[in-house]
């Protein structure tokens, strides 16, 4: 397993700057949030010109790109539009793995899952396997609906997110049944109470020691992302708390 860091550890900064921060700390990989709210890369810049944003991506300093996260503003937008156009900026720079969210826990499954199998359809024309990240509010918020949608959907991966079990509206939820179907994985520390969703590295519930165990058991080799957000007055700084995930994953993998 690889450790790499999420462009949104460093959401306050240019983008370009981001990358350069993600590398001073260490970093070989570079897991690039593609958000059209976003502070960094909007799907809206990849449709118009993939190549130069491809262009901007190899000139990070020693950094590779190994997944992109995926969330655009029209999320019923035809499959042909922008996220073909990250399927194709993923080919374009070797990068293997598109995360999206789920649709919303109040959609049904079968709506869901022919627009994922779309999805689907079009990421594996650029040979990019789609996941769907483990997230609050979405379908995915409880393992069983997340492996439900694993089976309807030939080829579709999963993101685990464990923050959003450990927090989310089902807290202390088993996330065993998942692992045969990760195919990457967004990490923080959190917390069981209010507020508690980011917290310290340290100070929280993850059980990263048993995270690893349970992918290397399902031979997992992969990519493990710190994933701490730059969110607005956040109670501590950016860098130190990735260094300190990034030497615990280095020394877990």
């Amino acid at each position: 397993m690889i450790v790499a860091c999420s462009t949104l550890c460093f959401g306050k900064y240019p983008f370009e700057r981001a990358l350069q921060t993600i590398a001073e700390l260490g970093f070989s990989k570079v897991d690039v949030a593609i958000h059209e709210e976003g502070p960094h890369l909007k799907p809206s810049e990849v449709a118009a010109d993939v190549h130069t944003v491809a262009t901007r991506l190899r000139l990070g300093p020693g950094l590779t790109p190994c997944a992109f996260s995926f969330t655009t503003d029209a999320p019923n937008a035809p499959a042909d539009g922008e996220f073909a156009a990250v399927c194709r900026l993923a080919r374009l720079t070797s990068v293997p793995i598109v995360t999206i969210a789920a649709a919303s826990a109040a959609i049904g499954l079968d709506a869901e899952a022919r627009r994922l199998k779309e999805l689907c359809a079009v990421a594996a024309r650029d040979g990019v396997i789609l996941t769907v990240a483990t997230l609050a509010g979405t379908l995915t918020e409880t393992p069983d609906g997340a492996v439900e949608l694993c089976h309807r959907v030939p080829g579709l991966g999963l993101t685990l997110d464990p923050s959003h079990y450990v927090a989310g509206p089902h807290p202390g939820v088993s996330w065993d049944a998942l692992y045969p179907y990760v195919r990457h994985v967004h990490l923080r520390d959190t917390g069981c109470g209010p507020n508690q969703f980011q917290v310290r590295i340290g100070q929280g519930e993850i059980e990263y020691g048993k995270i690893v165990s349970m992918l290397a058991r399902h031979r997992y080799d992969r990519v493990l992302t710190v994933d701490v957000r730059d969110i607005p007055d956040a109670p501590f700084a950016m860098e130190p708390e990735v260094r300190k995930l990034k030497y615990l994953l280095e020394s877990l993998v």
